[in-house]
C-alpha cells in the first residue's frame, strides 16, 4: 500500500476559507478534508505540501508531519487538498499514473515515488500518465464547500456512527431509526429532541446541548461545542469545536471557535474561526426568484453561476457582525471584516473591511490584532508568531 501525502496547490480561489489554513484543513463536512482522507485511506499523511505563505502555519498545526519535503522514496499517493471526497480506488493507481480535473486539468491525485512528490506538486508532470476524471472533484470557489457539503457530511457520519450504541438519557426524546452517537462526556439536557428520521446525529466529547433544543439529522456537533437553549439545528449542519450556536441554523458548517449565540436564522453557509454573529443576525439562503445564486469570489472578480439554488453566506475567519445584521443571499465576507451598519450586508466584501453607516474603510492591522488577541484569549489561545505574520501578509495583500 502506498503512503499518503496531501497537497495544497494554491490554485482556485478559495479565500476566505483557505486564508489561514491549508485547503485540506478546511472543515468540509463533519470532518476536515485532512481527517476524512486519513480515515478513507486508513493512515495519516507522511508528508504535506503547501504554498510557502502557509508553510509555517501548517507546520504548527501538524507538528508531527513533514511539510514541504518527502520523508521516503517509497510509492506515494498524492491527493489534492481541494478534493473533499477522495476515492479509495485511487490507492490502485500505479507509480507514474495521475488523475486530473476536467476543464482545468488541475492534478487531483497521482501515485509517484516520494522523491518526485515535490516536483509533481509544483507542476512537473512530464513523467505522469494522466487521465481525466469524468466529473469535477475539486473545490475551485468558496461556494463549492456548499456543493460538496451533503456528500461529505453523509460520509463522515456513516464512519462515526458505524458502531454507535444507543445511550438512554432522561427526558430526551429520540425520533427515527438512524444512529445517534452521544459521547459519554457530552451533556444533553432533558427537553432536548434528537430527530434522526432523515439522518444520523453525532454529539462529540464534552459537547453541551441545552434544554429545548431540537437537532434534526444528519448533524454533527463537535467537541466542546454548545447548542444553546431552544436552538433549532437542522439537517446537514456541522458544528466545529468550541462553537456556541443558537437560533435557527441549517445546512451550515462552522470551522470552529465561532459564535452565533443568539436568535436569528443562518442557512446554507460556512463560518470561519473566531467569527461572531451578533444577536438577531439573519441571512437569506434563497433568492425571491428561486433562481440559481450568482456570486463573485473576489470583490473585483466576475459574477459566476454557482450551480446552487440554496446558498447563504461564506463568512471568513475573524468576521464580526453587529446585532440585527442582515446578510443577503450568496454573500462572501472575507477575512477580518467588521460590520456595524443598518444596511444589509451583500455581495463580495474584501478582507479587513470596516463597514458602518458612515461608509467603509480599512480595518487597521494593529487594532485588528488587538481584538483578535482578546477574542482568542477567551478560549485561552494566543496567536502565534506565524499566525500574526500570516495576518500581516493578508492585510498587506489587500492594500489596507
Amino acid at each position: 500500500m502506498p503512503s499518503l501525502m496531501l497537497f495544497d496547490d494554491g490554485l482556485g480561489q478559495l479565500a476566505p476559507l483557505a486564508d489561514l489554513r491549508a485547503s485540506f484543513d478546511i472543515r468540509t463536512g463533519a470532518k476536515t478534508t485532512f481527517a476524512r482522507a486519513s480515515a478513507i485511506y486508513g493512515q495519516r499523511p507522511d508528508a504535506l505540501f503547501v504554498p510557502p505563505a502557509i508553510q509555517a502555519l501548517t507546520s504548527e498545526r501538524h507538528s508531527d508531519i513533514a511539510v514541504n519535503h518527502a520523508v521516503s522514496n517509497e510509492p506515494t499517493l498524492l491527493v489534492n487538498g481541494r478534493c473533499p471526497l477522495p476515492s479509495i480506488d485511487w490507492m490502485q493507481l500505479s507509480v507514474g499514473e495521475g488523475l486530473v480535473e476536467p476543464g482545468t486539468q488541475d492534478l487531483v491525485a497521482a501515485c509517484v515515488a516520494g522523491s518526485e512528490a515535490g516536483p509533481v506538486v509544483a507542476g512537473r508532470r512530464e513523467r505522469l500518465k494522466v487521465s481525466t476524471l469524468p466529473a469535477p472533484a475539486l473545490m475551485n470557489r468558496p461556494w463549492h464547500v456548499r456543493t460538496h457539503r451533503d456528500n461529505a457530511i453523509r460520509a463522515d457520519l456513516a464512519v462515526l456512527t458505524a458502531h454507535a450504541r444507543p445511550r438512554a438519557l432522561p427526558g430526551v426524546t429520540f425520533i427515527g431509526s438512524n444512529p445517534i452517537l452521544i459521547h459519554e462526556s457530552a451533556r444533553v439536557s432533558p427537553g432536548v429532541i434528537l430527530d434522526a428520521e432523515s439522518g444520523p446525529i453525532v454529539i462529540e466529547e464534552d459537547a453541551v446541548v441545552r434544554p429545548g433544543s431540537i437537532i434534526v439529522g444528519p448533524v454533527y456537533v463537535g467537541p466542546h461545542a454548545t447548542v444553546l437553549d431552544r436552538c433549532l439545528l437542522k439537517s446537514f449542519s456541522a458544528i466545529g469545536p468550541y462553537c456556541k450556536i443558537a437560533g435557527e441554523v441549517g445546512g451550515t458548517i462552522f470551522q470552529g471557535f465561532a459564535n452565533k449565540a443568539h436568535d436569528g436564522h443562518l442557512g446554507d453557509s460556512w463560518v470561519g474561526e473566531w467569527a461572531n454573529l451578533g444577536a438577531g443576525t439573519t441571512n437569506s439562503n434563497l433568492l425571491n426568484t428561486y433562481d440559481q445564486v450568482i456570486c463573485r469570489a473576489t470583490p473585483s472578480g466576475p459574477n459566476e453561476r454557482t450551480g446552487e439554488q440554496f446558498l447563504g453566506a461564506i463568512i471568513g475567519d475573524h468576521v464580526k457582525l453587529a446585532i440585527c445584521s442582515r446578510i443577503m443571499t450568496g454573500s462572501i465576507l472575507h477575512t477580518g471584516c467588521m460590520f456595524a451598519q443598518s444596511a444589509a450586508v451583500s455581495g463580495c466584501v474584501g478582507a479587513f473591511t470596516w463597514a458602518t453607516d458612515a461608509g467603509t474603510r480599512s480595518y487597521r492591522l494593529d487594532k485588528f490584532v488587538e481584538v483578535a488577541r482578546a477574542v482568542m484569549g477567551r478560549r485561552k489561545i494566543a496567536p502565534s508568531a506565524a499566525y500574526l505574520a500570516r495576518l500581516g501578509q493578508l492585510h498587506e495583500a489587500c492594500g489596507t
